[in-house]
């Protein structure tokens, strides 16, 4: 099941508008933004619809033309903006639109369907099965109790939340997907009801991080991994489940103390716009300490079997070169493989399955790594260009093809150096333009590729052709 998160933020996002906490200094100060909750399954089913939907879709390059149906957990304005239904009677789409919910989903939106908007309401409880047919075939939804309503820890009684419900989500493949948002501690009727249901994708909120007595009906790093303990002893996740925070809000701490806080647990913490189940590929250019590497190790983090393809090897006698490599080692993750040497990486990427991802840092090393096996030790001004040329070539194309079949996650790692003056010596004109050509074969087998400056990334629009 290919998982869009459109969000993974609480109702005021994060950081939160008004706040000068901490957390919300350190996102801002990373140009992290957290928009509410939401995802999209595929290309028809929606789950959750909130006021920041629209401007997701939009930004991820997707439309929501090809939904047919909104699964909608409660009421609350952050997951249900019903001004998503008059867009639609503006440009109706050829095929009606589901909009399943607890009751407070169905009234909430009355007053915003137009007499011809293409949409059907349906009234869910827990229990309720739900068959969602789609064009590439039937989707099935279970519904479970939620634990929303602030009233059953001591806190005010709220209408709209005490209808709120969790979702099941199973696609034409057998993946299932759990959508835990929001509640509290799970009602013990979700837990048995759940029961060998062995998901392969949990999105399970997070909301308040250390602040316990919140009185909510929401998690925190206390409850989450009590949740989490009692889901997994009735085999509600896979062995190999993934389980993502969801609904993060700045009551936690700064992201990095909460990525280490979570992976304790067997949480990932991941960006909005993040793609699950689907391999991606990311080209990531910059110049030298642009912030490319740790770049490419910041997503890295989020993900889950690493191999990190080092495709510079020790030369002997270049102290500073090995205290480069060194420096690189020392900040890796030790849970991270690592691979060194450019000869490897095809054979890396064809080997990696659709649970690993490689990092590979860099192609510019990689591509002098040919070209040095090309000369065969000989120094490149006095080899024949067609040579050089052709080998890269045909390493290109085997690099390409690698990408284009891989299974796996991939960022790949590059410097972009077509950016100053023609380089004087004839070997280094042919390497640049040689990198460049490479830049252009990898970018087009690429989902994103990114620029950076400054150590911040600029996103480059397009993607794979």
């Amino acid at each position: 099941m290919e998982v869009l998160l459109l969000g993974t933020g609480a109702a005021d996002g994060w950081p939160s508008p008004f706040c000068l906490c901490l957390s919300c200094a350190d996102a801002r100060a990373r140009g992290e933004v957290r928009l509410p909750t939401a995802a999209l399954l595929g290309h028809h089913v929606l789950l959750d619809a909130g006021p920041a939907v629209p401007g997701a879709v939009a930004r991820a390059g997707r439309s929501l033309r090809d939904v047919h149906h909104v699964l909608v957990t409660h009421a609350h304005p952050d997951h249900l903006d019903p001004a998503l239904l008059l867009w639609l009677s503006w440009n109706p789409t050829p095929h009606t639109v589901h909009v399943w919910g607890p009751p407070s989903v169905r009234l909430a939106c009355t007053d915003w369907v137009g007499p011809h908007t293409p949409v059907e309401f349906h009234d869910v409880g827990p229990g309720d099965m739900i068959a969602l047919d789609t064009p590439e075939g039937t989707w099935h939804a279970r519904v479970h109790a939620a634990a929303h309503n602030a009233a059953l820890f001591g806190g005010s009684h709220d209408d709209i939340a005490a209808d709120s419900v969790l979702l099941d989500v199973t696609d034409t493949r057998g993946s299932r997907l759990l959508y835990l948002t929001d509640t509290g501690p799970l009602p013990d009727s979700t837990v048995a009801a759940l029961t060998r249901a062995s998901a392969d994708l949990v999105l399970i909120e997070e909301t308040f991080g250390d602040h316990v007595d919140h009185r909510t009906g929401h998690l925190d790093l206390a409850t989450l991994p009590h949740a989490l303990a009692a889901l997994r002893d009735v085999g509600a996740i896979a062995d190999d489940g993934d389980v993502i925070a969801v609904h993060l809000s700045h009551h936690n701490p700064p992201r990095e103390v909460l990525r280490a806080r979570l992976a304790e647990i067997g949480v990932r913490l991941v960006d909005d716009g993040t793609v699950l189940g689907r391999a991606t590929r990311t080209l990531i250019l910059g110049g030298a300490r642009s912030g490319k590497s740790s770049e490419a190790e910041r997503r890295a983090l989020a993900l889950g079997d690493v191999t990190y393809v080092a495709t510079a090897a020790p030369r002997s006698g270049d102290a500073e070169w090995d205290e480069r490599i060194a420096h690189h080692r020392a900040r890796r993750p030790i849970a991270w493989a690592t691979v060194e040497g450019h000869r490897a990486l095809v054979d890396v990427l064809r080997q990696a399955g659709p649970s690993q991802a490689v990092l590979v840092d860099c192609l510019t090393l990689w591509l002098t790594g040919v070209l040095d096996d090309a000369a065969d030790g000989a120094d490149w001004d006095l080899v024949d260009r067609g040579h050089l040329m052709a080998s890269a070539d045909d390493a290109a194309k085997d690099l390409v093809d690698a990408l284009t079949a891989c299974h796996a996650t991939v960022l790949l790692v590059s410097n972009e150096l077509g950016m100053g003056v023609v380089p004087m010596s004839a070997s280094t004109r042919l390497f640049v333009d040689l990198l460049g050509r490479l830049h252009q074969q990898v970018g087009a087998v690429c989902d994103e590729t990114v620029l950076m400056v400054g150590g911040r990334p600029l996103a480059i629009a397009g993607g794979r052709r």
